[in-house]
């Protein structure tokens, strides 16, 4: 009998760690987005995340929400700086996410500020 919850502890740890190291380092997709910097804040109850929205047209359907991890400060503060501006941002879609990284599954890696 503890040889079958000793497996199924062990499996299922496993299988969590796995789950964890395929979201967080195996990126789906990743690209560029343009536009109007609409918002940056941080938001949550229990895991507070920071949060964007780019304006990419006059329509809601033409927004690009996205999420910043706590460990790139520099990014958050840059995008800070350029709220209301024109920017280009480089992001990696990731299959899934947890509550500690963010609401989306796009997460930006770099802002560049649009001539």
């Amino acid at each position: 009998m503890k040889k079958v919850l000793v497996s199924i502890v062990v499996g299922a740890v496993l299988f969590f760690t796995l789950y964890y190291v395929a979201v967080y380092y195996i990126p789906y997709s990743e690209g560029y987005r343009a536009g109007e910097l609409v918002k940056i804040s941080r938001k949550g109850i229990i895991f507070k995340t920071w949060e964007g929205r780019l304006s990419q047209g006059i329509s809601d359907e033409l927004q690009f929400e996205f999420s910043v991890e706590d460990k790139d400060k520099d990014i958050v503060e840059q995008l800070i700086n350029l709220q209301g501006e024109k920017i280009k941002v480089k992001y990696i879609e990731r299959f899934g996410t947890f509550p500690w990284l963010g609401d989306t599954h796009y997460f930006v890696k770099e802002v560049i500020k649009a001539d």
